[in-house]
């Protein structure tokens, strides 16, 4: 397997995956696999740590839930954002500690609720009048921050419409907490998955900034500001790397909101350079004599692990033995038969043209949302396997 191309990847990630590179090329694979170190993933956390200083460090579970990464986190520390009741339990199973995991979903199960309080969990998001009235009701005397929505920041993947409260309702939603006898301690929002600079935070910390001074000049108590997601991997694109991303987004947080309690809830920057799929090329054609692109079908599809390639806004990288050779542009599919599951056709790929199939392709940086995105098996093709090193 040859080296990631220089042009395409950020500096240092050659020495960064080599025992991830020798996982892979020692391995066969009967189906799509992908392959996590987990010493990449402590290595994020640990720069994370570094960058974000007294934060309190939630992983997003929903990137990745595998198991043996859960309790690898949980082993060093690490906190937890669960989004329901399987991933609690899952969280527990593997020693997080329940003051260490939040309930950040905001549209939760009554039961569940009450599940997790009775499991220790005292911390919840909400965004609306029934989901405070539900956590009084099943965590009576609960924690709880509301989501706030926030302005487009220019994230590859913006979270802007379905989570949050308006502004100019957060007030009146603190009242209610407050008089259902919750501890209403702040506010969180979502800057948007794969934020790639930290400089795209600025004007969404003014919106938040500006919503938490009206709360605290009316009254309202707050100490806790849950800036949520947003670090973000390689997808073609330069990063900055995690440590100083992490340290600048954090200096613009302290600017705004002083010594309070600060939560981060990283799911992508923690484990999206961990983990690399396996792939094959089933196929390889041309739809006509005169067709400008080939169409290149891979063993695993938007079904099956590759569903953040919806409107092409994550551009995963692509690596076989045959990079250097002559190239040229191609349409990516996945197996399926459904004609939704093409990977990326308006801005296509360029791949050797001698690739046929049977030959490998490595995806790179797909450590976050691909495993816990895969189907249970649609078209009866397996969901996305798992090994970790």
């Amino acid at each position: 397997m040859t080296a990631f191309a220089s042009d395409r990847a950020p500096r240092g990630s050659e020495s960064r995956t080599l025992k991830l590179d020798a996982a892979i090329a020692s391995a066969t694979f009967d189906r799509p696999t992908l392959v996590m170190d987990l010493d990449l993933v402590e290595d994020n956390f640990r720069a994370l740590e570094r960058g974000l200083g007294d934060a309190a460090i939630h992983y997003a579970v929903k990137a990745n839930p595998t198991p043996q990464v859960i309790e690898r986190l949980a082993s060093i520390g690490c906190r937890f954002d669960a989004a329901s009741r399987g991933e609690i339990e899952l969280c527990l199973s593997m020693g997080a500690r329940p003051e260490h995991v939040s309930f950040g979903n905001t549209i939760k199960r009554a039961t569940d609720i009450a599940f997790a309080y009775r499991a220790g969990i005292t911390l919840f998001a909400a965004d609306a009048e029934a989901e405070l009235e539900k956590i009084a009701e099943n965590a009576p005397g609960a924690s709880v921050y509301l989501r706030v929505i926030v302005e487009p920041s220019g994230a590859d993947w913006p979270l802007t419409r379905k989570f949050g409260c308006a502004a100019s309702r957060v007030q009146a939603l603190l009242s209610l907490a407050r008089d259902l006898g919750l501890d209403a301690r702040g506010l969180s929002f979502h800057v948007g998955s794969q934020t790639r600079h930290a400089a795209m935070w600025t004007h969404t910390l003014d919106q938040v900034a500006r919503v938490w001074d009206e709360a605290r000049a009316a009254g309202h108590g707050l100490d806790l500001i849950n800036i949520g997601g947003g670090f973000p991997a390689f997808h073609g694109e330069h990063v900055d790397p995690l440590e100083t991303y992490a340290r600048d987004v954090m200096a613009e947080v302290r600017a705004r909101f002083g010594g309070v309690d600060v939560m981060a809830e990283p799911g992508r920057g923690m484990v999206a350079d961990a983990g690399a799929i396996a792939s094959e090329i089933l196929l390889v054609s041309r739809k006509s004599e005169d067709d400008l692109h080939r169409w290149v079908y891979l063993d695993v599809g938007r079904f099956s692990g590759l569903a953040e390639t919806e409107g092409e806004a994550i551009r995963y990288q692509f690596e076989t033995a045959l990079d250097g050779e002559e190239s040229g542009p191609c349409i990516l599919a996945g197996p399926s038969c459904d004609s939704v599951d093409v990977l990326y056709e308006k801005r296509p790929v360029s791949l050797p043209l001698s690739l046929r199939a049977g030959d490998r392709v490595v995806i790179r940086n797909c450590g976050a949302y691909t495993s816990s995105y895969a189907s249970v098996g649609f078209n009866g093709f397996p969901p996305l396997d798992v090994m970790v090193i």
